[in-house]
């Protein structure tokens, strides 16, 4: 699949890349060097170790005013971050004096002879003039000390041991004595502080409990002077009287009860009796009354009935009005009950409120007491503490001034330094490979088109073109006239029963090495003793006049004008060894022209009178001359130009052909760089231009 990544082929690129890679570590190894030993500034860490006191101490049975730490993780948290306060690192900023110090005051430190912002504000200056310098209001003291104790912050590191109630202070600065310095006083100010607190805690409580004892003294003084004096005013009472009144209450209603019934008992009787007398009914009159004497009276027989009426009449009067006089008394009785019942009503009311006050004042007595005494106690207590006060805290370990610096650490900086420099190395690498547009192999160039690569030709060393052809001459055994041969001999032996005669050179763009390579082509096939004919088919550009110095008036247009015959128009060149028939301009277009039968004619004769014919003609991604001619041509060589010519440019030229249903025969990958092959890697692996042919090219 497209999308996955082949390992082989990664390891590939970065190994013909290690030269970059290695060169990229030894640069960052050696910047490492120049940095640890050189730049880097050594700094000293010291470290003081404390613990929280989770366990109680009490010297006392009674619980203390402050209450010692828990040893929970929010407390020791706590804990460390009052250790990061400013006020403590405020307190030893101003002991140690490091305000003076130039580590931590900024102010104080010589200007560096060189930096970067430095360097950017003399660039502006050079190109927009100088500014005025703004002026800078000096800073207050209290703003200094701030940027000092921001400075200290930063060289101070709190942390707490796992699982426990250790915290470590660490401390690092570019002096050994000044690390040890700052984590030991930081250490003794928070234990000191502690204490201090727990102090300033206690007087406070002291202060506040000897008020509240004042206070609470004359309140208590006042209830019992209170409770004194209603004593004093008011008669002996308590719950026990309060019952015996309620006692005595109750049987005065119950005799009330009786003595209620018995007048109305009376009431009745008399009221029956005289209603009896005055129906002369004697016999029920002796019956209520009860009397004896009444009843022999009204069974006696002596006397007349008048006499007897008389006498019984005069002795129920009496009987009647002595009835009357016992009602009378029972009343009276009654009514000395009932004020009897008020009075003792009256006197069980005020008692009780005089009781339930006298209970009252009792208890805000005793209740003034307690608070006093209870408040009493704890003063004591906290006078006490005043002198036995001990820090939440306690120091394990005092700092050490340390014997050797903690950084930089050298050998990390180099090991690091290297790596740095092989990943940014490799980084280069594989950016460079997958940013690489052009083609460097042979075997690239098949995989993205299918087809074979016949020639692969390095770049001759020559800076004019009139020179190319020299060269091939004077170095017949370079490594330039050996691809020259080997694609000459990939040509041939393309087919081998019908071997091409007329074969064509084109390419994707311009500047390709095409036409070089037509000229080198056309001398090594000249070289074998056959005549060859070296047709100019770039009419439009006409570049052959800077190969050649022809001076003919007749060129291809005159020989298919026939104004020229293809004799008199082929100019032998010595150095080449064959005919030229150089490219003339043109009003009619020329794709017009080979595409005309005379071209095809033209051809004809001229495999009549060659060996072999070569045809030089434009790119085919510019104009379509090329397509017009491969359709007349035994054989198309297609230059790529070696890291330029792109895959989609060599693609779409490829599909060009495709479209007119002609076949590049094969491909030739030209100007190869061998410096650049070694620069990618690839200098000892491929081809002609590899290390091998040392043995072999005189170049």
């Amino acid at each position: 699949m497209e999308d996955e990544i082949d390992l082989s082929q990664l390891f590939g690129t970065l190994w013909r890349g290690k030269i970059w890679i290695v060169l990229s570590g030894l640069v960052f190894l050696a910047f490492g060097i120049w940095y640890a030993f050189t730049v880097a500034v050594p700094l000293y860490t010291s470290n003081a170790t404390g613990a929280l006191e989770s366990r109680e101490q009490n010297v006392m049975d009674s619980e203390s005013v402050v209450a010692g730490l828990p040893g929970d993780l929010s407390s020791i948290n706590t804990e460390v971050e009052v250790l990061r306060s400013r006020t403590l690192i405020e307190r030893v900023v101003l002991d140690l004096n490091l305000v003076d110090d130039p580590e931590f005051n900024s102010r104080l430190r010589e200007p560096p002879a060189f930096s970067i912002g430095m360097a950017i504000d003399f660039i502006r200056e050079q190109i927009s003039g100088p500014k005025p310098e703004p002026v800078k209001p000096e800073p207050s003291e209290r703003t200094i000390l701030d940027s000092v104790m921001t400075s200290v912050l930063g060289a101070i590191n709190i942390s707490n041991v796992r699982h426990s109630a250790v915290f470590r202070i660490n401390v690092v600065t570019q002096s050994p004595d000044k690390s040890a310095n700052i984590a030991n006083h930081l250490a003794e100010l928070y234990i000191n502080d502690q204490i201090r607190v727990k102090l300033e805690k206690t007087e406070q409580a002291t202060k506040w409990l000897s008020e509240r004892v004042v206070e609470l003294q004359i309140s208590l003084e006042k209830a019992e002077e209170e409770l004194k004096s209603f004593s004093s005013k008011t008669d002996l009472v308590s719950p026990e009287g309060l019952i015996a009144l309620s006692r005595q209450l109750k049987e005065f209603r119950e005799r009330r009860d009786a003595l209620l019934n018995s007048v109305i008992n009376q009431d009745a009787l008399i009221t029956g009796l005289q209603d009896s007398l005055a129906a002369a009914e004697y016999d029920d009159f002796a019956t209520l009354a009860n009397n004896q004497l009444l009843l022999r009276l009204r069974q006696s027989s002596q006397g007349s009935e008048q006499d007897k009426r008389t006498l019984f009449e005069e002795q129920a009067m009496i009987v009647l009005e002595k009835k009357r006089l016992d009602a009378q008394r029972s009343r009276r009785q009654l009514a000395a009950i009932e004020r009897s019942i008020t009075e003792a009503n009256m006197r069980i009311d005020q008692q009780s409120s005089e009781l339930v006050r006298l209970q009252q004042l009792q208890r805000e007595t005793e209740a003034s007491r307690l608070i006093y005494e209870a408040f009493l106690s704890r003063l004591k207590e906290t006078s006490i503490q005043q002198g036995i006060q001990q820090a939440d805290s306690r120091i394990l370990s005092k700092a050490v001034v340390p014997r050797g610096p903690s950084a930089p650490r050298k050998s990390s900086i180099l090991a690091l330094s290297l790596l740095f420099g092989l990943f940014l190395g490799s980084g280069y690498v594989l950016a460079r490979e997958m940013s690489q547009t052009g083609i460097r192999t042979s075997e690239e160039l098949e995989r993205l088109t299918g087809k074979t690569v016949m020639g692969q030709i390095p770049m001759i060393p020559v800076r004019k073109r009139k020179r190319v052809l020299r060269y091939l001459i004077e170095k017949p055994n370079s490594a330039a006239a050996e691809a020259i041969r080997n694609l000459r001999t990939s040509a041939l032996l393309s087919n081998v029963d019908d071997p091409p005669k007329v074969i064509m050179s084109t390419s994707s763009l311009p500047g390709e090495g095409k036409t070089t390579q037509s000229l080198a082509l056309t001398q090594n096939f000249a070289g074998l003793g056959k005549k060859v004919l070296l047709i100019e088919g770039d009419i439009r550009r006409r570049v052959f006049s800077q190969y050649f110095d022809i001076k003919e008036d007749f060129g291809l247009l005159s020989v298919l004008s026939g104004k020229a015959t293809l004799e008199e128009a082929a100019v032998f060149n010595e150095e080449l060894g064959a005919d030229v028939l150089i490219g003339e301009k043109s009003s009619t277009n020329a794709a017009d022209v080979f595409s005309s039968k005379k071209f095809s004619d033209f051809l004809k004769k001229a495999r009549e009178t060659y060996d072999a014919v070569i045809i030089d003609t434009p790119p085919v991604l510019v104009v379509p001359d090329a397509r017009v001619i491969g359709q007349s041509v035994d054989a198309i060589l297609y230059t790529v130009k070696w890291d330029h010519t792109t895959r989609t440019q060599v693609r779409e030229g490829l599909r060009m052909f495709e479209t007119v249903n002609l076949k590049v025969t094969g491909l030739v990958l030209a100007q190869i760089d061998a410096k650049g092959m070694k620069r990618y890697g690839y200098g000892g692996e491929y081809g002609a231009y590899s290390a091998y042919g040392a043995k072999y090219y005189h170049n």
